[in-house]
Protein backbone atom coordinates (compact mmCIF):
# COMPACT_ATOMS: atom_id res chain seq x y z
CA UNK A 1 0.00 0.00 0.00
CA UNK A 2 1.28 3.53 -0.84
CA UNK A 3 2.43 5.52 1.98
CA UNK A 4 4.86 8.32 2.73
CA UNK A 5 8.32 8.54 0.48
CA UNK A 6 9.32 4.79 1.44
CA UNK A 7 9.19 2.47 -1.47
CA UNK A 8 6.98 -0.69 -0.70
CA UNK A 9 7.80 -3.43 -2.86
CA UNK A 10 10.97 -4.53 -4.31
CA UNK A 11 11.86 -7.68 -5.52
CA UNK A 12 14.62 -9.89 -3.52
CA UNK A 13 16.87 -12.13 -4.84
CA UNK A 14 16.53 -16.26 -3.95
CA UNK A 15 18.35 -16.24 -0.93
CA UNK A 16 19.37 -19.24 1.18
CA UNK A 17 19.48 -17.91 4.80
CA UNK A 18 21.75 -19.96 7.33
CA UNK A 19 20.41 -22.12 10.11
CA UNK A 20 20.30 -19.83 13.07
CA UNK A 21 22.00 -19.95 15.97
CA UNK A 22 19.99 -18.06 18.69
CA UNK A 23 22.12 -18.07 21.76
CA UNK A 24 23.49 -15.55 24.22
CA UNK A 25 22.65 -11.96 23.83
CA UNK A 26 25.66 -9.49 23.72
CA UNK A 27 26.26 -7.97 26.93
CA UNK A 28 24.15 -5.06 26.53
CA UNK A 29 21.06 -6.90 26.32
CA UNK A 30 18.63 -6.71 29.10
CA UNK A 31 15.47 -8.37 30.08
CA UNK A 32 14.03 -9.43 33.37
CA UNK A 33 14.25 -12.94 35.16
CA UNK A 34 11.09 -13.85 34.29
CA UNK A 35 11.11 -13.47 30.65
CA UNK A 36 14.26 -15.15 30.39
CA UNK A 37 12.99 -18.15 32.48
CA UNK A 38 10.41 -18.31 29.86
CA UNK A 39 12.50 -18.56 27.02
CA UNK A 40 14.69 -20.98 28.34
CA UNK A 41 11.55 -22.94 28.83
CA UNK A 42 10.01 -22.31 25.40
CA UNK A 43 13.79 -23.29 23.78
CA UNK A 44 13.78 -26.51 26.37
CA UNK A 45 10.56 -27.82 23.71
CA UNK A 46 10.94 -25.70 20.93
CA UNK A 47 10.78 -27.82 17.40
CA UNK A 48 13.36 -26.38 14.57
CA UNK A 49 11.51 -24.62 11.54
CA UNK A 50 12.14 -24.51 7.97
CA UNK A 51 9.81 -22.92 5.70
CA UNK A 52 9.72 -20.87 2.18
CA UNK A 53 9.22 -17.22 2.86
CA UNK A 54 8.85 -15.46 -0.13
CA UNK A 55 11.15 -17.40 -1.80
CA UNK A 56 13.96 -17.68 0.78
CA UNK A 57 14.59 -20.63 2.96
CA UNK A 58 14.36 -19.63 6.61
CA UNK A 59 15.58 -22.33 9.27
CA UNK A 60 15.10 -21.63 13.01
CA UNK A 61 16.82 -24.10 15.61
CA UNK A 62 16.05 -21.86 18.38
CA UNK A 63 13.10 -19.21 19.24
CA UNK A 64 14.22 -15.67 18.58
CA UNK A 65 14.98 -13.95 22.10
CA UNK A 66 15.96 -10.21 20.38
CA UNK A 67 13.55 -8.99 17.49
CA UNK A 68 12.98 -6.34 15.89
CA UNK A 69 9.32 -6.11 14.25
CA UNK A 70 9.23 -3.31 11.17
CA UNK A 71 5.24 -2.47 10.35
CA UNK A 72 1.72 -2.55 12.32
CA UNK A 73 0.92 -5.66 10.87
CA UNK A 74 4.11 -7.18 12.77
CA UNK A 75 4.63 -5.74 15.26
CA UNK A 76 0.91 -6.24 16.46
CA UNK A 77 0.96 -10.15 15.68
CA UNK A 78 3.80 -10.37 18.28
CA UNK A 79 1.98 -8.88 20.35
CA UNK A 80 -0.96 -11.10 19.71
CA UNK A 81 0.84 -13.66 20.56
CA UNK A 82 2.13 -12.46 24.11
CA UNK A 83 5.79 -11.64 22.57
CA UNK A 84 5.91 -8.43 23.79
CA UNK A 85 9.01 -9.24 25.94
CA UNK A 86 11.26 -10.79 22.85
CA UNK A 87 10.53 -7.22 20.97
CA UNK A 88 13.99 -4.96 21.18
CA UNK A 89 12.75 -2.59 18.79
CA UNK A 90 9.88 -1.38 16.65
CA UNK A 91 9.65 0.64 13.55
CA UNK A 92 7.13 2.23 11.05
CA UNK A 93 3.95 2.04 13.02
CA UNK A 94 0.69 2.59 10.95
CA UNK A 95 -1.24 4.18 13.73
CA UNK A 96 -1.96 3.52 17.48
CA UNK A 97 -1.42 0.11 18.84
CA UNK A 98 -4.86 -1.09 20.08
CA UNK A 99 -5.40 -0.55 23.99
CA UNK A 100 -5.21 -4.13 24.63
CA UNK A 101 -1.61 -4.14 23.64
CA UNK A 102 -0.89 -0.54 24.45
CA UNK A 103 1.27 -1.29 27.69
CA UNK A 104 3.54 -3.72 26.40
CA UNK A 105 4.18 -1.96 23.45
CA UNK A 106 4.70 1.20 25.35
CA UNK A 107 7.56 -0.86 27.06
CA UNK A 108 9.54 -1.58 23.81
CA UNK A 109 12.21 1.44 22.15
CA UNK A 110 10.90 2.61 18.93
CA UNK A 111 13.80 2.77 16.61
CA UNK A 112 11.96 4.85 13.27
CA UNK A 113 8.70 6.25 12.00
CA UNK A 114 9.39 4.72 9.13
CA UNK A 115 12.44 1.89 8.36
CA UNK A 116 15.01 2.60 10.70
CA UNK A 117 18.36 2.30 9.21
CA UNK A 118 20.88 0.05 9.38
CA UNK A 119 22.70 1.21 11.70
CA UNK A 120 19.65 2.00 14.04
CA UNK A 121 18.69 -1.59 13.54
CA UNK A 122 22.57 -2.93 14.49
CA UNK A 123 22.46 -0.98 17.55
CA UNK A 124 19.46 -3.08 19.10
CA UNK A 125 21.51 -6.09 18.55
CA UNK A 126 18.76 -8.33 16.99
CA UNK A 127 18.48 -11.73 16.11
CA UNK A 128 15.65 -11.87 13.75
CA UNK A 129 13.48 -8.77 12.36
CA UNK A 130 10.41 -9.66 11.19
CA UNK A 131 9.38 -7.73 8.14
CA UNK A 132 5.85 -6.88 7.02
CA UNK A 133 6.90 -5.42 3.51
CA UNK A 134 9.51 -7.07 1.77
CA UNK A 135 11.20 -4.01 1.15
CA UNK A 136 12.00 -3.54 4.62
CA UNK A 137 14.50 -5.94 4.00
CA UNK A 138 16.31 -4.47 1.40
CA UNK A 139 19.39 -2.57 0.77
CA UNK A 140 17.45 0.35 0.55
CA UNK A 141 15.83 -0.74 4.12
CA UNK A 142 17.79 -2.67 6.91
CA UNK A 143 20.14 -4.47 4.60
CA UNK A 144 18.93 -7.34 2.83
CA UNK A 145 18.64 -11.13 3.93
CA UNK A 146 21.75 -12.23 3.01
CA UNK A 147 23.33 -9.46 4.16
CA UNK A 148 21.40 -9.61 7.71
CA UNK A 149 21.72 -13.45 7.65
CA UNK A 150 25.82 -12.97 7.64
CA UNK A 151 25.27 -11.37 10.43
CA UNK A 152 23.59 -13.91 12.34
CA UNK A 153 20.24 -12.14 12.22
CA UNK A 154 17.34 -13.91 10.73
CA UNK A 155 14.56 -12.60 8.81
CA UNK A 156 10.63 -13.21 8.01
CA UNK A 157 8.57 -11.36 6.02
CA UNK A 158 4.78 -11.38 6.07
CA UNK A 159 3.77 -14.09 3.36
CA UNK A 160 0.75 -11.57 2.34
CA UNK A 161 3.17 -9.64 1.24
CA UNK A 162 5.66 -11.36 -0.77
CA UNK A 163 5.54 -11.07 -4.41
CA UNK A 164 8.57 -13.44 -5.58
CA UNK A 165 6.82 -15.44 -8.48
CA UNK A 166 4.68 -18.64 -7.19
CA UNK A 167 4.95 -17.25 -3.80
CA UNK A 168 2.32 -13.98 -3.93
CA UNK A 169 -1.01 -14.63 -2.69
CA UNK A 170 -3.52 -14.86 -5.83
CA UNK A 171 -5.81 -13.71 -4.01
CA UNK A 172 -5.12 -13.30 -0.53
CA UNK A 173 -7.53 -14.83 1.84
CA UNK A 174 -7.86 -15.74 5.48
CA UNK A 175 -6.16 -18.53 5.28
CA UNK A 176 -3.10 -17.39 4.14
CA UNK A 177 -3.41 -14.63 7.34
CA UNK A 178 -4.30 -17.39 9.37
CA UNK A 179 -1.31 -19.31 8.03
CA UNK A 180 1.16 -16.54 8.84
CA UNK A 181 -0.34 -17.01 12.88
CA UNK A 182 0.73 -20.03 12.60
CA UNK A 183 4.07 -19.72 11.10
CA UNK A 184 5.25 -17.02 13.48
CA UNK A 185 3.74 -19.13 16.02
CA UNK A 186 6.06 -22.34 15.13
CA UNK A 187 9.32 -19.84 14.70
CA UNK A 188 8.92 -18.46 18.13
CA UNK A 189 7.81 -21.84 19.83
CA UNK A 190 4.03 -20.88 20.81
CA UNK A 191 2.27 -22.87 18.90
CA UNK A 192 -0.25 -23.24 21.24
CA UNK A 193 -0.63 -19.42 21.73
CA UNK A 194 -1.03 -19.67 17.82
CA UNK A 195 -3.59 -22.19 17.41
CA UNK A 196 -5.58 -20.27 19.83
CA UNK A 197 -5.86 -17.13 17.91
CA UNK A 198 -6.44 -18.72 14.77
CA UNK A 199 -9.54 -20.20 16.70
CA UNK A 200 -10.51 -17.36 18.09
CA UNK A 201 -10.40 -15.63 14.55
CA UNK A 202 -12.31 -18.46 12.77
CA UNK A 203 -15.10 -18.25 15.16
CA UNK A 204 -15.15 -14.41 15.04
CA UNK A 205 -14.84 -14.65 10.98
CA UNK A 206 -17.81 -17.60 11.14
CA UNK A 207 -19.94 -15.06 13.55
CA UNK A 208 -19.95 -12.07 11.00
CA UNK A 209 -23.39 -11.59 9.34
CA UNK A 210 -22.48 -10.75 5.79
CA UNK A 211 -24.10 -7.32 4.37
CA UNK A 212 -27.83 -8.46 2.64
CA UNK A 213 -28.45 -7.36 -0.96
CA UNK A 214 -26.08 -6.48 -3.23
CA UNK A 215 -24.07 -3.25 -2.32
CA UNK A 216 -20.78 -1.88 -4.50
CA UNK A 217 -17.79 0.27 -2.48
CA UNK A 218 -15.05 1.75 -3.20
CA UNK A 219 -12.21 1.43 -1.22
CA UNK A 220 -10.15 4.34 -1.06
CA UNK A 221 -6.80 4.04 0.90
CA UNK A 222 -4.99 7.53 -0.59
CA UNK A 223 -4.04 10.41 -2.53
CA UNK A 224 -6.26 13.19 -3.61
CA UNK A 225 -5.03 14.06 -7.14
CA UNK A 226 -4.95 10.10 -8.04
CA UNK A 227 -6.92 8.01 -5.52
CA UNK A 228 -5.20 4.81 -4.48
CA UNK A 229 -7.54 2.07 -3.90
CA UNK A 230 -8.18 -1.21 -3.20
CA UNK A 231 -8.00 -3.45 -6.20
CA UNK A 232 -8.72 -7.45 -6.93
CA UNK A 233 -6.72 -9.72 -5.01
CA UNK A 234 -5.32 -7.94 -1.68
CA UNK A 235 -6.46 -7.05 1.82
CA UNK A 236 -9.08 -5.15 0.90
CA UNK A 237 -10.59 -7.01 -1.35
CA UNK A 238 -10.88 -9.96 1.22
CA UNK A 239 -12.09 -7.62 3.58
CA UNK A 240 -14.98 -6.48 1.54
CA UNK A 241 -15.70 -10.16 0.16
CA UNK A 242 -15.90 -11.29 3.82
CA UNK A 243 -18.22 -8.27 4.58
CA UNK A 244 -20.71 -8.93 1.72
CA UNK A 245 -19.53 -5.88 -0.69
CA UNK A 246 -18.73 -5.96 -3.69
CA UNK A 247 -15.43 -4.02 -4.64
CA UNK A 248 -15.77 -1.44 -7.95
CA UNK A 249 -12.45 -2.31 -8.65
CA UNK A 250 -12.30 -6.39 -8.39
CA UNK A 251 -11.21 -6.74 -11.86
CA UNK A 252 -7.89 -5.00 -11.35
CA UNK A 253 -5.71 -8.00 -10.97
CA UNK A 254 -3.51 -6.42 -8.39
CA UNK A 255 -3.83 -5.89 -4.56
CA UNK A 256 -3.76 -2.40 -4.61
CA UNK A 257 -3.97 0.29 -7.51
CA UNK A 258 -4.12 3.89 -8.47
CA UNK A 259 -7.17 5.29 -10.92
CA UNK A 260 -8.40 8.39 -12.17
CA UNK A 261 -11.05 10.17 -10.60
CA UNK A 262 -13.29 9.69 -14.40
CA UNK A 263 -13.54 5.62 -13.02
CA UNK A 264 -14.41 5.96 -9.66
CA UNK A 265 -17.45 8.29 -10.69
CA UNK A 266 -18.04 5.62 -13.61
CA UNK A 267 -18.51 2.69 -10.70
CA UNK A 268 -20.60 5.27 -8.63
CA UNK A 269 -20.18 3.18 -5.50
CA UNK A 270 -22.84 2.75 -3.00
CA UNK A 271 -20.53 3.19 0.00
CA UNK A 272 -17.02 4.43 0.22
CA UNK A 273 -14.74 2.67 2.92
CA UNK A 274 -12.24 5.16 3.81
CA UNK A 275 -8.60 4.06 5.34
CA UNK A 276 -7.53 6.56 8.09
CA UNK A 277 -4.09 7.53 8.81
CA UNK A 278 -2.03 9.87 9.89
CA UNK A 279 -0.60 10.91 6.74
CA UNK A 280 -4.31 11.03 5.30
CA UNK A 281 -7.04 11.00 7.15
CA UNK A 282 -10.13 9.85 6.24
CA UNK A 283 -11.14 13.30 7.07
CA UNK A 284 -8.68 14.52 4.46
CA UNK A 285 -10.53 12.09 1.81
CA UNK A 286 -13.62 13.87 2.24
CA UNK A 287 -12.60 16.97 1.85
CA UNK A 288 -11.66 15.61 -1.42
CA UNK A 289 -14.41 13.98 -2.35
CA UNK A 290 -16.83 17.05 -1.62
CA UNK A 291 -14.37 19.66 -3.04
CA UNK A 292 -13.75 17.71 -6.45
CA UNK A 293 -16.68 18.47 -8.97
CA UNK A 294 -17.37 15.44 -10.29
CA UNK A 295 -17.08 13.13 -7.03
CA UNK A 296 -19.49 15.80 -5.14
CA UNK A 297 -22.35 14.70 -7.38
CA UNK A 298 -21.47 10.90 -6.37
CA UNK A 299 -24.63 9.80 -3.78
CA UNK A 300 -22.52 8.15 -1.50
CA UNK A 301 -20.39 11.70 -0.94
CA UNK A 302 -23.87 13.37 -0.98
CA UNK A 303 -25.56 11.14 2.10
CA UNK A 304 -22.35 10.71 3.22
CA UNK A 305 -21.94 6.68 3.05
CA UNK A 306 -18.91 6.85 4.44
CA UNK A 307 -17.27 3.71 6.40
CA UNK A 308 -13.60 4.65 8.35
CA UNK A 309 -10.92 1.96 9.23
CA UNK A 310 -7.62 2.55 10.38
CA UNK A 311 -4.62 1.47 8.43
CA UNK A 312 -3.33 -0.62 10.44
CA UNK A 313 -6.15 -2.81 9.84
CA UNK A 314 -6.08 -3.08 6.62
CA UNK A 315 -3.23 -4.73 5.84
CA UNK A 316 -2.83 -8.44 5.99
CA UNK A 317 -2.83 -9.33 9.90
CA UNK A 318 -4.06 -9.84 13.37
CA UNK A 319 -6.90 -7.07 12.85
CA UNK A 320 -8.11 -7.95 9.68
CA UNK A 321 -11.40 -9.86 11.28
CA UNK A 322 -11.81 -6.73 13.05
CA UNK A 323 -11.36 -5.00 10.05
CA UNK A 324 -14.78 -6.84 8.28
CA UNK A 325 -16.40 -6.64 12.11
CA UNK A 326 -16.17 -2.51 11.36
CA UNK A 327 -17.41 -2.55 8.00
CA UNK A 328 -20.67 -4.60 8.67
CA UNK A 329 -21.05 -3.02 11.91
CA UNK A 330 -20.63 0.70 10.08
CA UNK A 331 -23.15 -0.04 6.82
CA UNK A 332 -25.46 -1.28 9.18
CA UNK A 333 -25.04 2.04 11.09
CA UNK A 334 -25.97 3.99 7.84
CA UNK A 335 -28.63 2.00 6.92
CA UNK A 336 -30.20 2.85 10.15
CA UNK A 337 -29.02 -0.09 12.64
CA UNK A 338 -27.05 -0.03 15.74
CA UNK A 339 -23.82 2.06 15.71
CA UNK A 340 -20.87 0.13 15.11
CA UNK A 341 -18.52 -0.80 18.36
CA UNK A 342 -15.24 -0.84 17.29
CA UNK A 343 -15.49 1.97 14.35
CA UNK A 344 -17.73 4.18 12.96
CA UNK A 345 -19.02 6.16 10.53
CA UNK A 346 -17.18 9.41 9.06
CA UNK A 347 -19.50 12.79 9.13
CA UNK A 348 -17.24 15.96 7.11
CA UNK A 349 -14.09 17.22 9.71
CA UNK A 350 -14.23 14.24 11.94
CA UNK A 351 -10.76 11.78 11.89
CA UNK A 352 -12.70 8.92 13.96
CA UNK A 353 -11.90 5.02 12.95
CA UNK A 354 -12.05 1.65 14.29
CA UNK A 355 -9.80 -0.02 16.83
Amino acid sequence: MHRRAVPSRLMLPLVLAPVLALGACASGASGSASSSTTAAATAATFSPVTLDDCGTQVTVTKPPTRVVSIKSSATEMMLALGLGDRLVGTAFADGPVPSQWAAAAAKVPVLGDTVPSQEALLAANPDFVYAGWESNVSSSGVGDRATLASRGIGTYVSPAACKEKGSMPDPLTFDTVFGEIGQVGQIFGVPDRAAALVAKQKADLAAVQKLPGHRTALWYSSGNDTPYVGAGIGAPEMIMDAAGLTNVFADVHDTWTSVGWEKVVAANPDVIVLVDATWNTAASKITALEQNPATAQLAAVKQHRYVVVPFAATEAGVRNVEAVQTVVAGVNALDGGPAPSGGTTATPGSTTSAG
